[in-house]
């Protein structure tokens, strides 16, 4: 009996392989064999939402290698991951198949495993089951709705705001939290606040620090002193009395272990704890699930790790149990076992937590077979996989407040003390910027009692100022949209990777900054398309996919209810003007990106003319900011925020740095798309030439003023006339090379500042600075920068008498004659080739499709505009898959 068995990826079949014996053949799919065509049409929401499917090419030998094992064989089974991703490349390798008529007479069977052990393996194996199709019909749903969004809003974005990516049904509803937390933060107004600290001393001596909280008999919240004055009126209050102990609060409070890892949870804490990325956390997971070797045997060492659930198999707990008995002692293993439900909104939980196959593989057994990151991640799953049946935590809490004969004033002292640590000795949870406190409950208080005088020492007034919401990191990015339902385990990564990739986002210090484009972006959306980027909206499409996959609801019904009113919501946008769309943003977003500086100048005003305005405006390659007295007035600066400080220099405009003494021309700084630069002068145009009568006048030649970059080691803020004329005499002569006798040359490029010999070039870096460098450091950098054999002329063309050289490069010798070239077969030798072969060469090449050099063919006539009918009236454009947003994340895939 032959049985063939297909997974995603070769790792995971490598592992199963071994497990299952000479009678299977286990094939890797590489993830999803085929996708919708990245074209318009591949969804036809008239026929039905009827789907065109297309077989990848690298997807087409792997195909071909299952089909070919398929010939003879009895047994099918679709071994891929246990979640609707999983069912769906099964179903797709089904589908397939069967169209190729090739599982007549084959039983085929699909079988699902949480783990890839030996046991798990074979009791799958045991108990195969037939293709979900509820689960199946989910994926169609997701897919057709990330492909009708991402070819229907895209199209627009391109048309109303130039320069624009892509959208995506639940990756522009997570760009909206970024950009809308940014806003909350520029929005922020600080408040002053006081707080008053005292050190008192008991009789023998020992110190506690206590903080006011009742002042003239009446409690203080966190503003109530909002100013020096109240404070140092507080200090004076505190100083003029004495003080006793008025009261011992204490009690027992118990601290719980989080429950095991869910795929939130764990990019989350990885994230805190290890700096990991959530793509990054996934790449590694993948691994450990499909199997490592250990000592020749390849083993999974934790369960599937895209899941929502928090339970664990009963033998799972056991074996925490136990090990924790043994490792930690009876006294930190809870009478009963401990049982989790997920909090997280939305959640399915179809399947375990993420948790190691066996506890009993402690991190410090397997630590020789791991990389190091693999090593950080299951220790970090393992530690809160065991924690998770610990014994809780017990602290004794004290507050002590301390308070005057007139009670008048009163300040409280906490503390507190581990009596047991419980989990603690293991593992604690790691917290977000919002979730931390400091309340001062970890200090120890020494022995106090009621009534006990206190001796009153330093008495310390502090400032502070209310602090705006932090920026999103990766982990509170993930948590906040767990919280609000947006996406699922499989998609938080490829949504983070995406608003990347687009450049709407950016990550700094490890946290979220919406470019401004995002912002744009965001905006109109929320102007157009306001339900489609809503909270609620998006969760209760989720929960309906969720519905779909239980079985409650037609997957079919779901799309037409979507795809009415978003129909009708792109259409209203075809006649949108986009005047219209940039009077829109102008307003919404005019008070980011138009500050008042700290002179008290009007933000809007051009700084080139007298009465010109400052507006968002659209050109070819997205937003810009421009003169509204344009093409009188051409000012125009990047799309970015200026508040006139030294950190915004020469965003607001040129700015003038003085006269060239020769030309007499102004020198002036500017910042453009690719950063700062000087310029000589402005551009000029120079008058038509006079043509004959009845000839179509010339076009006014335009001369462009010379310009030059500043390096990346320059700062833009101490650039001044004689560094900036510095600049504009590039290229300039270093002197010559005593080698060769030739001319040194220093100049700033395209990839920095550098050093050139005839057709040698050499970097600048470090002290070496291209208006200085001189001919002895020159000369150096050049004898010892790698040397290229110079072409060797072979002849004149004789169609244009130019020359053919012979030349080295990097994928082997080759010829070439003005731009046109042709390698050299591997059968033949450089020092055979003359001007006939060369010539040969490069006429087979240009009769391939490569590009002729000796004759210059007349420019085609470019086809006349096809008529629209109404066949064609919707967007045609061919959209790269890359931008349409993933249904699920990339680490599915086989690497």
């Amino acid at each position: 009996m032959t049985n063939v068995v297909v997974v995603e990826s070769p790792a995971k079949a490598k592992t199963i392989n071994k497990y299952l014996g000479s009678d299977y053949q286990v094939f890797a799919s590489y993830g999803h064999i085929r996708d919708l065509p990245a074209k318009d049409g591949s969804v036809r929401p008239d026929d039905d939402f009827d789907m065109d499917w297309e077989i990848d090419a690298k997807a087409a030998k792997h195909v071909k290698d299952i089909s070919r094992a398929l010939k003879g064989a009895d047994h099918l089974f679709l071994a891929t991951d246990p979640d609707r991703e999983g069912e769906a490349i099964s179903w797709h390798v089904q589908e397939v198949l069967n169209a190729k008529n090739l599982l007549n007479g084959v039983k085929v069977e699909r079988v699902v495993f949480n783990e890839i052990t030996k046991d798990a393996i074979i009791d799958a194996f045991n108990h195969p089951r037939e293709l979900d199709s509820e689960l199946v019909h989910a994926y169609l749903a997701r897919r057709a709705l990330d492909y009708l969004v991402g070819f229907n809003l895209s199209p627009v974005l391109w048309r109303k705001l130039p320069g624009s990516r892509s959208a995506g049904r639940v990756q522009s509803v997570a760009l909206r939290l970024i950009c809308e937390r940014e806003t909350a933060i520029e929005n922020f107004n600080a408040d002053e606040f006081w707080s008053v600290r005292v050190k008192f001393l008991t009789e023998d001596g020992k110190a506690v620090l206590a903080n006011l909280t009742h002042l003239n008999g009446e409690k203080l919240d966190k503003l109530s002193i909002g100013t020096e004055t109240a404070a140092l009126a507080a200090v004076a209050a505190i100083s003029e009395r004495d003080f006793k102990v008025a009261d011992i609060e204490q009690k027992k409070s118990r601290r719980n272990p989080a429950a095991p890892f869910t795929t939130s949870t764990l990019q989350q804490e990885a994230s805190r704890k290890l700096g990991f990325a959530t793509k990054r956390t996934m790449q590694i997971a993948q691994r450990l699930y499909e199997g490592v070797s250990l000592g020749g045997d390849t083993v999974g060492l934790i369960t599937y790790m895209r899941t929502d659930g928090v339970t664990m198999a009963g033998e799972a707990i056991a074996g925490c149990r136990s090990l924790i008995g043994n490792d930690y002692g009876t006294s930190y293993v809870p009478a009963e076992a401990r049982v989790y439900k997920s909090k997280a909104k939305n959640a399915q939980e179809a399947h375990e937590a993420v948790r190691p196959t066996d506890v009993s593989r402690r991190p410090k057994d397997i630590t020789g077979f791991l990389e190091p990151d693999q090593l950080k991640l299951y220790t970090l799953i393992w530690q809160r996989t065991v924690a998770s049946q610990m014994e809780s935590a017990i602290l004794d809490q004290v507050g002590v407040n301390i308070g005057s004969p007139d009670k008048q004033v009163t300040l409280r002292a906490t503390g507190s003390v581990v009596a047991f640590d419980g989990f603690f000795r293991l593992y604690q949870e790691g917290k977000d910027d919002s979730d931390a406190t400091d309340d001062g409950e970890d200090k120890i208080l020494p022995p106090m009692k009621q009534g006990q005088e206190m001796k009153t020492g330093d008495v310390n007034p502090d400032q502070h100022f209310t602090q705006p919401p932090p920026r999103f990191s990766e982990a509170s990015l993930v948590k906040t949209m767990e919280e609000l339902g947006i996406g699922r385990p499989s998609t938080y990564s490829s949504i983070i990777s995406v608003l990347q990739d687009r450049n709407y986002v950016r990550l700094e210090s490890r946290r979220f900054t919406p470019e401004d484009r995002g912002r744009v972006v965001t905006t109109f959306l929320e102007s157009y398309f306001t339900k489609y980027v809503a909270y609620d909206f998006t969760a209760d499409l989720e929960n309906k996919l969720d519905d779909i996959s239980g079985g409650r609801i037609d997957w079919k019904t779901v799309l037409r209810d979507f795809w009415g009113a978003f129909n009708s919501a792109v259409g209203e946008t075809k006649d949108l003007r986009v005047s219209e769309v940039l009077d829109r943003l102008d307003e919404i977003l005019g008070p980011h990106f138009f500050r008042a500086g700290p002179d008290g100048k009007d933000p809007r005003k051009c700084p080139t003319c007298d009465d010109g305005r400052l507006n968002l405006k659209l050109g070819k390659f997205g937003a810009f900011i421009g003169c509204n007295n344009y093409p009188e007035c051409r000012f125009t600066r990047p799309l970015a925020v200026t508040d006139g400080s030294t950190d915004d220099l020469a965003a607001s405009g040129p700015k003038e740095l003085g006269l060239d003494p020769v030309t007499g021309k102004m020198v002036t700084l500017r910042k453009g798309p690719y950063g700062h630069y000087v310029q000589l002068g402005e551009e000029e145009e120079l008058p038509a030439e006079p043509v004959g009568e009845g000839k179509k006048p010339k076009k006014p030649k335009k001369i462009k003023p010379k310009r030059s970059s500043l390096t990346k080691a320059m700062d833009p803020t101490s650039v001044d006339l004689d560094l900036a004329l510095g600049l504009l005499s590039l290229p300039r002569e270093v002197g010559i090379d005593p080698e060769t006798g030739k001319m040194i040359s220093a100049a700033i490029g395209r990839f920095g500042p550098y050093i050139k010999l005839e057709a040698t070039y050499v970097s600048l870096k470090g002290d070496d600075d291209v208006l200085t460098i001189g001919l002895n450091r020159a000369a150096h950098l050049m004898a010892n920068a790698p040397k290229k054999d110079p072409p060797v002329e072979l002849g004149m063309h004789p169609k244009n008498k130019k020359p053919v050289t012979l030349r080295k490069g990097r994928w082997g010798p080759y010829v070439m004659h003005g731009r046109a070239m042709a390698t050299l077969p591997k059968d033949m030798e450089p020092e055979n080739i003359d001007l006939a072969k060369a010539i040969e060469l490069l006429d087979a090449k240009a009769g391939k499709g490569g590009k002729k050099a000796a004759v210059k063919k007349p420019a085609a006539k470019k086809p006349a505009a096809k008529k629209k009918t109404a066949a064609n009236k919707k967007t045609a454009a061919k959209i790269n898959p890359a931008q349409v947003e993933p249904a699920t994340e990339p680490e599915a895939a086989a690497e």
